[in-house]
């Protein structure tokens, strides 16, 4: 088994304006959706992780430069992870089909390498 990086990106558009489009009652339902999702894979102990990222914040560091991020350069952002064990790359996407993530943005699939 291999551990996999699930990358949760969204729009910058949807990452600002997610409080303005949904009531509160609509982002509780929206969460409950992840956490029932990720604790689907915890039931199968394939869960190793996971966490939101905070949004409008981060920082941008190329060489000796930091700037303010992620939204400085993109209109694409990170709004969180999962990291999750599967036996190979397409058994991770299978995996991922089911993630309400997909609602509103892309998933990227990456295998992390043993070290």
């Amino acid at each position: 088994m291999a551990n996999y990086l699930l990358l949760l990106h969204e729009s910058a558009t949807l990452a600002e304006n997610i409080g303005r489009t949904l009531s509160a009652e609509e982002i509780q339902a929206m969460i409950l959706k992840y956490k029932n999702w990720a604790g689907g894979l915890a039931a199968q102990n394939r869960l190793l992780g996971g966490h939101k990222l905070r949004d409008n914040s981060g920082r941008v560091m190329k060489g000796t430069s930091v700037t303010d991020g992620p939204y400085v350069e993109s209109k694409e952002v990170i709004g969180g992870y999962f990291l999750i064990e599967a036996g190979s790359y397409d058994e991770a996407v299978a995996l991922s089909r089911s993630c309400p993530h997909l609602e509103y943005g892309t998933i990227e699939v990456r295998e992390v390498e043993p070290t």
